[in-house]
């Protein structure tokens, strides 16, 4: 490996890196990814032209005045981060889950940077490459930095912590994601838990939902050390009060004394993630009424329970992603405070594999018991199983949206739920 040449040449240019040659700034240094439908070498000269200081490529073909030939670019990417991560004497918190990762990344990072300079991942950069780039964009002036990790296959997560080096870490939940990846729920569970592992293996803590059976007992077989969300180091946290909304609010008690808080955030199974922020910022010496003011500032964007209010209703985007799991939450929270002329529209799950029409027949069960709300969905699963629960069903996003022209909703509270792939996103003008 060109390792330690590679990076220091990033050293003495700042950690200036790129992967998109459209990106390239002079002095940038250029990885030549590939992917199944790119070839990043290809674009080395082009790098090379704009000013990069260094080419890092793994195709001969490709070799010039100004291209480092490595075995693996990607490998080597990731070798350069480990280095940079190495030289770093921060605390790192690491967030893996089948759902709320990011939100709950986003509401820690808020709390924290109440206190520290923090470094997080930034929108949805949580795999292999992701990581290494997160640590590398790093300034030298972090105090804190937060990682989000994901993962769709068995080794993903322990590869990403040995990148990383996390000395805490945040399991969210475990659910039915990424089914077509990991096999099954157990297959789930083992992968989550590698993020255990390495924070067991380096003596490191986790941040953990003492009320989600699963997870404590994976503490508990680990013999890890833990921090319940409830009591966090010296502190007491206890959830009193919830109103679903939307936006969600709640009542906190910390350390006897109750905090009344407005999120911008719509549903109830939010709760977890708002507590896992307030419980790691209680830990690491954020005082309650910054803490309180950070999340109440916090708004949530690209389609993660997010609230939209148009001319003519309320949506709530949460089209991000989806998963039996997050479906399932998503819809018990709209319905929790039953209100007049509601809406939904839910789109097909994606990677469950083999689960793939049984679990979309058990949300399509659970809508037909649902009174009161129009319900659409939209997609080729759903479609071909829609029909005998005489629910309204299209086989795409385009079939659906004539339907929204020509019967324009009004006055309605909306549910928009989706994998991403759907892209129900684009529907969005028409209500």
């Amino acid at each position: 490996m060109e390792t330690d040449k590679i990076y220091g040449i990033l050293s003495d240019n700042g950690f200036n890196l790129t992967t998109d040659s459209r990106n390239v700034k002079p002095g940038d240094v250029f990885f030549a990814l590939r992917g199944d439908n790119f070839n990043g070498n290809r674009y080395a000269a082009d790098a090379l032209v704009k000013g990069a200081s260094l080419a890092v490529i793994d195709d001969p073909g490709y070799f010039s005045a100004g291209t480092l030939l490595v075995e693996d670019v990607l490998d080597e990417l990731q070798a350069v981060a480990t280095r940079h991560r190495l030289s770093m004497d921060i605390p790192v918190l690491a967030v893996t889950g089948s759902n709320g990762k990011t939100t709950t990344k986003e509401l820690m990072a808020m709390v924290l940077a109440q206190k520290y300079k923090i470094h997080y991942t930034r929108g949805n950069l949580n795999n292999h490459i992701g990581v290494p780039l997160t640590i590398l964009s790093c300034p030298p002036e972090t105090e804190f930095m937060i990682v989000e990790m994901g993962a769709n296959h068995k080794g993903e997560i322990k590869q990403l912590c040995n990148i990383a080096r996390p000395g805490y870490g945040i399991i969210t939940n475990v659910g039915k994601a990424h089914l077509e990846g990991f096999g099954s729920l157990q297959g789930i569970i083992e992968a989550k838990s590698e993020l255990y592992d390495y924070i067991h293996s380096v003596n490191g803590y986790v941040f953990f939902n003492e009320y989600d059976q699963l997870l404590r007992d994976l503490v508990e077989k680990k013999s890890i050390k833990a921090v319940p969300y409830s009591k966090p180091g010296s502190h007491s946290l206890v959830i009193h009060e919830i109103s679903a909304g939307p936006p969600l609010k709640l009542t906190a008690g910390i350390d006897g004394q109750k905090y009344t808080i407005g999120t911008n955030l719509f549903g109830i199974y939010n709760i977890e993630n708002l507590a896992a922020s307030m419980a790691t910022g209680l830990y690491f010496g954020v005082p309650p009424q910054p803490l309180k003011e950070a999340l109440e500032a916090y708004i949530p964007e690209n389609n993660r329970s997010q609230i939209l209010r148009t001319a003519k209703n309320i949506l709530v985007c949460d089209s991000y992603n989806a998963n039996p799991v997050s479906m399932e939450k998503s819809i018990d929270s709209f319905i929790e405070d039953r209100q007049q002329d509601m809406m939904m529209i839910l789109g097909d799950m994606f990677e469950l594999g083999d689960y793939e029409d049984t679990e979309h027949d058990k949300i399509l069960q659970k809508l037909a018991l649902i009174e009161g709300a129009e319900i659409i969905v939209v997609g080729k699963v759903f479609h071909s199983l829609a029909g005998k629960y005489k629910i309204l069903s299209f086989p795409s996003r385009d079939e659906l949206a004539e339907y929204l022209r020509a019967r324009p909703a009004e006055g309605k509270l909306i549910l928009v739920k989706a994998s991403r792939a759907i892209g129900l996103e684009q529907i969005y003008d028409l209500m």
